[in-house]
């Protein structure tokens, strides 16, 4: 048994945040029917790195069941609210304003199924001065502030990874995971809104805090910490770089004494706090740098690693699979091309390993589903 077993979840859907949504509500064992397009969901053609089908799509929509519906004509629409009348959940990041102008507003919908929780996905925000502009996520991480604080110095950069999209995905999982909880109390359901700019800018919280309130906005620090020092990479005697973070001062003090065999560090009047070190950071890299150089990576990592001090290395996507920390499923394309994918990142005690992850062929399910309604 899982959690959202016997839940059906309706998501008219596309690209990546709403997707992200939904297969997290597929994975606690919902049922999710995913509405798109004839064209499909334009995701489905980024590119063809997973066995001829999209990276994106494959990532995103295992065991989901593809509908093709055009809710703007009458048996569309009829379909649509059909699925939509004895639905738990609707999730929607169409364009702004797309769903309610077909017809379908949060106030029909709930009028036709009051225990109906409804989930809309933007850019930013369907009540902000904004509200009309699509928002992708390359434009949030750059309006939102968060590639001014990214990157190297003086070179910022977008953070390599979807991270607005997907932050807004798990943030409305978690936000329909609540609305199930009040549900359960009030026996009504209810709306709400995620905005990747909202996400992407509550994140900011600390560099806001800073730029408002501090000594100014923090800048590209690249692989260091704008707060914290040491915090960073260093370079061993096989140029080899070992990643370090200290947190505290009793990690600063074990660094000195059983790392870097340095304990003349922690006498100088600029290292004795971690503002003093942020402050004299360049400094500071220098006479750990000189100490690290004449260390191979392996003998500093497991110095550190006997001292109870937090490391790492810098590994790309192709050592991924070999890290020993990592886990896989097993995915398959909707023509049965099995893959290999990161594993889900919940972990449950005691329950059998999830079965193997299908995505659908577009309108791979239209049929089944028109039969199961009535409405062939």
């Amino acid at each position: 048994m899982k959690a959202l077993d016997g839940l059906l979840v309706v998501s008219i859907e596309q690209a990546v945040a709403a997707p992200l949504c939904s297969s997290r509500l597929a994975e606690a064992g919902a049922r999710v029917i995913k509405i798109e397009r004839s064209e499909g969901d334009f995701a489905r053609r980024y590119d063809s790195a997973a066995c001829g089908e999209s990276s994106y799509f494959a990532w995103l929509n295992g065991n989901k069941e593809s509908l093709c519906v055009d809710f703007k004509t009458t048996e569309g629409a009829e379909l649509l609210w059909s699925l939509i009348e004895s639905a738990d959940v609707v999730i929607q990041n169409l364009a702004p304003g797309a769903l309610s102008n077909a017809g379908f507003s949060t106030h029909a919908m709930q009028s036709r199924n009051k225990r109906l929780i409804v989930c809309n996905i933007s850019g930013y925000g369907e009540s902000s001065m904004l509200a009309e502009r699509r928002g992708y996520d390359l434009l949030i991480q750059a309006e939102s502030g968060l590639i001014s604080v990214s990157g190297a110095p003086d070179h910022p950069g977008r953070i390599g990874v979807s991270l607005c999209d997907i932050g807004a995905g798990v943030t409305a999982y978690s936000g329909i995971l609540e609305a199930l909880i009040k549900r359960g109390i009030t026996g009504e359901g209810c709306e709400l809104s995620v905005s990747l700019f909202d996400v992407a800018a509550e994140w900011m919280s600390v560099p806001f805090i800073h730029a408002h309130y501090g000594e100014g906005s923090p800048k590209p620090a690249g692989l260091k910490h704008p707060s914290i020092a040491p915090y960073g990479d260093f370079v061993c005697s096989d140029h080899r770089l070992v990643l370090v973070s200290i947190q505290n001062e009793r990690e600063w003090v074990r660094l000195c004494e059983d790392v870097l065999n340095a304990p003349e560090l922690l006498k100088q009047v600029n290292y004795q706090s971690n503002n003093a070190r942020v402050a004299h950071r360049e400094s500071l890299e220098a006479d750990i740098g000189r100490i690290t150089a004449t260390m191979t990576s392996d003998e500093f990592s497991h110095r550190l690693l006997q001292a109870g001090i937090a490391y790492g290395a810098i590994h790309t996507a192709e050592d991924l699979m070999e890290h020993p920390a990592f886990r896989a499923r097993q995915s398959s394309t909707a023509d049965d091309q099995v893959m290999s994918l990161p594993a889900h990142p919940i972990r449950w005690t005691g329950t059998v390993k999830d079965k193997s992850a299908k995505t659908p062929a577009l309108g791979e399910h239209t049929e089944a589903i028109k039969a199961e309604l009535g409405k062939r």
